[in-house]
């Protein structure tokens, strides 16, 4: 999916919100600033696997989708926190039960697994 569905006008509202978290970081980004801010340093520590490069690319496309804000405070060295706004929070609250069917999605998928 493309960054320009995110602001289509002639899209539904589930391929709009989607749009927003494409791609394989979002949604685990926004998992891990549900329980406060955080730095960058912090987040790719927390998902092992995610380059700088992806990670800054991912926030500033979510802070510009209005997802998180993103704090500099002025010490030496430059101090950058990230953390969800009332926007983004409403989306993390909403894909709540999207993460409780992927849970028992993945239950389904172990139950028939040990069964063959």
């Amino acid at each position: 999916m493309t960054r320009s569905r995110a602001q289509d006008m002639n899209v539904c509202g589930v391929t709009a919100a989607i749009a927003v978290i494409d791609g394989k970081w979002k949604t685990a980004l926004l998992w891990l600033l549900e329980s406060g801010p955080q730095r960058p340093g912090e987040l790719r520590r927390r998902l092992p696997g995610l380059s700088e490069k992806v990670l800054t690319q991912a926030l500033r496309e979510m802070e510009a989708d209005g997802l998180v804000h993103r704090e500099v405070h002025d010490v030496l060295p430059l101090k950058t926190v990230y953390s969800l706004t009332p926007f983004g929070r409403e989306l993390s609250e909403a894909l709540g039960p999207v993460s409780d069917w992927g849970h028992r999605r993945l239950e389904k998928l172990a139950e028939a697994r040990s069964a063959s």
